[in-house]
This record gives structure tokens, sequence and C-alpha cells, in this order.
């Protein structure tokens, strides 16, 4: 497996690959690798000739008061988790390599990023966005993963892959989950024991949506409120957003009808969690 710290090592190993006509799969990660990012990196080396693995801590998606400087961090155990993956090169750039001192542009994705977690985080997904058309223009794959679990920031890329008519598919790979239903998350890490006994209430607040909507509940007003109540009946639990929406537009539902998507953001202690649940309802 291949590290490489400059962008110009990335450029020269793809090169040399693109000459024998292989395909290339991107995996773009912040590192502390899970369940969640090695099941993009399987699904990237069934469909690709090679991998390439981006680990970098991206500041600019972090607010002021976000947690950038103490996001987990293991270098050494990444490494050895992708190596047994079978990932072709890792791509660990420091951030002065990414982001020139002087650099004025950034990539922003409109209205999409009004709402849910673009709502209550400022300049978020333009870090994203501008990270993200990095990483593309550097490795210019054919495919890039990305985890149901960040539904919204999977449909903005698919949005910026669109607009800048980039030549690449954007694979979605499903939500990895605990024996309990947690969803896996890097940020699972800041929860003590008491915390993550009561993280298990995104995911039981999604299975109350689920059972409501297939006993034929289709007032979206009454759903949030019932998923608000379930969650608040948690004491550690403190709501950020809870919405049922349209799954292409982002859009708040009255009715509960076609693709939709319920998302929750929800504070446990001090750590933010969010998880989602897509759904087609007749």
């Amino acid at each position: 497996m291949k590290i490489c710290k400059q962008i110009n090592e990335v450029r020269d190993f793809i090169k040399q690959q693109c000459k024998t006509g292989k395909e290339i799969g991107l995996v773009p990660t912040m590192g502390y690798f899970h369940q969640g990012h090695l099941s993009l990196m399987k699904k990237a080396k069934e469909e690709n000739d090679i991998v390439v693995v981006s680990l970098f801590v991206n500041p600019t998606q972090f607010g002021p008061d976000e947690d950038y400087n103490e996001y987990p961090r293991d270098f050494n155990r990444d490494l050895r988790l992708a190596k047994e993956v079978g990932v072709d090169m890792i791509f660990a750039p420091e951030v002065d390599e990414i982001y020139l001192s002087q650099a004025a542009t950034k990539v922003v994705v409109e209205d999409l990023t009004d709402y849910l977690c673009g709502a209550s985080r400022d300049g978020h997904f333009t870090g994203v966005c501008t990270i993200v058309t990095k990483l593309f223009n550097i490795v210019d794959p054919d495919r890039a993963y990305f985890g149901q679990k960040d539904a919204q920031q999977v449909l903005i890329i698919k949005r910026l892959v669109k607009d800048l008519n980039f030549d690449l598919e954007i694979v979605t790979v499903p939500i990895q989950r605990e024996e309990d239903g947690l969803a896996i998350s890097s940020r699972n890490k800041y929860l003590n024991s008491e915390e993550r006994g009561a993280a298990t209430v995104l995911y039981e607040t999604l299975q109350l949506a689920k059972d409501l909507i297939d006993q034929k509940e289709r007032d979206a007003k009454v759903v949030r409120k019932k998923l608000i109540n379930k969650i608040e009946t948690e004491p550690l639990a403190e709501i950020d957003y809870v919405e049922i929406v349209n799954q292409t537009t982002l859009k708040t539902l009255t009715e509960i009808k076609g693709k939709i998507l319920i998302a929750l953001a929800v504070y446990i202690g001090d750590t933010r969690l969010i998880d989602n649940l897509m759904l087609e309802v007749s």
C-alpha cells in the first residue's frame, strides 16, 4: 500500500495506473476508521482496479466552536485497517498541502445546503464541497464512495458533480450499525458509558417512525411530534433537528408520501450525532 503526502505524488501514481486502463475508486475520509469506512473501501475494492483513500481532517468544515482539534486521530491504526482491506493508496496530506495560504476560491452549492445540518452548521457544507472538489481534481476517480449516514452530504455532492460536469459516479453505501442499532461514527468515541446507552434513542426513534408509517399514519406533523416526544424521554438528549423531508429537495413535507427522508441530529451530552431513514411511501 502506497502512502502519499504530496499532491504530485498522487497524480504521478494515478497517471501510471490510467496508462493501463485501470479504474480508480476514491473513498474520502477524515480517518479514525470504523466499520462504516471499511464498508466503503470494500465496496470500492469490488468495483475498481485501484482504491485510493484520502485521510484528511478537513479544518474548513468545522465551525469555530466545533471539535476540529479534538477530532479522533490514529494514523497507524488507520493504515493497518486500510491495508487489511486491500487499499492501494492512502493520501494523507498536511493542511498546507491542500489549502494555499492566499487561496481565494471556495465551492458553494446553494439551496440544498440551507436545510438540516446546513441550517445549524454555518459554512460546513462549503468546507465539504471545497475539499471534495479538490480531491476529485487531484485523484480524478471513476467512482467516489460515501456513506448514507450523511444523507444530505451525499445529495449535495451528487448535485456538485452534476453541476460541475465531473465525469465520475457517486456510489452510496448503506449505514453501518452497532448491534443495538446505533449508527457507527467516529464521534461515538466521545460517549461515556451512560451516554452510549442513551444514544440508542436515535435508532429507536427512527424505528418508531417506520412503525407509524407502516400503520398508515401520513400526517408528517403528527409523526414528527411523536418522534420529538420519543427523544425527549431521554434526559441526556437535546434535539438539534427532527425533520421529515423530500429525499431530492430536502423540503419539509406535510404529507408522508413518495420518497422521504427522516433525518435526526441530536446531542447526547456534548456529542452531536446524526442518523436517518429513507423510505418510499405510497
